[in-house]
């Protein structure tokens, strides 16, 4: 196991959640935590329910970076309406993540990596910017290399999870669109998300 997922895996056991749904998933195994420490269990405080939260959420799109978090923290605020819901709408947005959610990776952190190196095109034109903000409409499409890719094909044809409605993909020709911004309930996390809790814990 490399030493990236061998870090992803400890996010899941930290939290006690099998976040991304995966039958690979070492929780399925061990329900405690990593380390020597693992097995003990408090009731945690207001405080460290709402961190748990916003570690659950950060952790879930490939654990974005605590700046970044607050950025997109920020952002919702400012914006009018929810801010809970704003913030989701903000993730999704995300180019890695949209990705993701057209299954042509198989975890986000493999979504994030494809983009990074440059085989993602936005309406044409190569991006490689992971947290690029998505606009509705916006075809996402994977270049010729990147459609050969066995990781990719296989991502395509797993039925681990299915595609939400607010994305469209053509596996065949490995391209899509990003079709307008979803609510929270719309979003196919695999367990239970809380942004509420994580407004709360920055508006502390």
């Amino acid at each position: 196991m490399s030493k990236r997922a061998e870090s992803k895996y400890k996010i899941n056991r930290r939290l006690g959640v099998n976040l991304w749904g995966r039958s690979k998933s070492p929780l399925n195994r061990r329900e405690y935590g990593p380390g020597q420490h693992g097995q003990r269990r408090k009731k945690p405080s207001d405080y460290g329910t709402q961190l748990a939260a916003k570690q659950k959420l950060k952790g879930y799109y490939a654990n974005i970076g605590e700046r970044q978090f607050r950025r997109l923290y920020e952002e919702a605020v400012r914006r009018r309406g929810d801010t809970g819901d704003n913030l989701v709408e903000l993730l999704e947005r995300r180019l890695d993540a949209c990705v993701y959610r057209m299954k042509l990776a198989p975890t986000p952190f493999a979504a994030r990596q494809l983009v990074n190196h440059g085989h993602v095109m936005v309406n044409g034109r190569r991006v490689n910017i992971p947290s690029y903000q998505l606009r509705d409409g916006d075809a996402i499409e994977l270049k010729q290399r990147a459609k050969e890719m066995a990781l990719v094909i296989e991502a395509a044809r797993s039925s681990e999870r299915d595609v939400p409605d607010y994305i469209e993909i053509d596996h065949d020709r490995m391209r899509g669109r990003f079709i307008r911004p979803p609510k929270p309930a719309d979003v196919p996390y695999p367990v239970t998300m809380e942004p509420n809790l994580v407004i709360e814990y920055y508006s502390r």
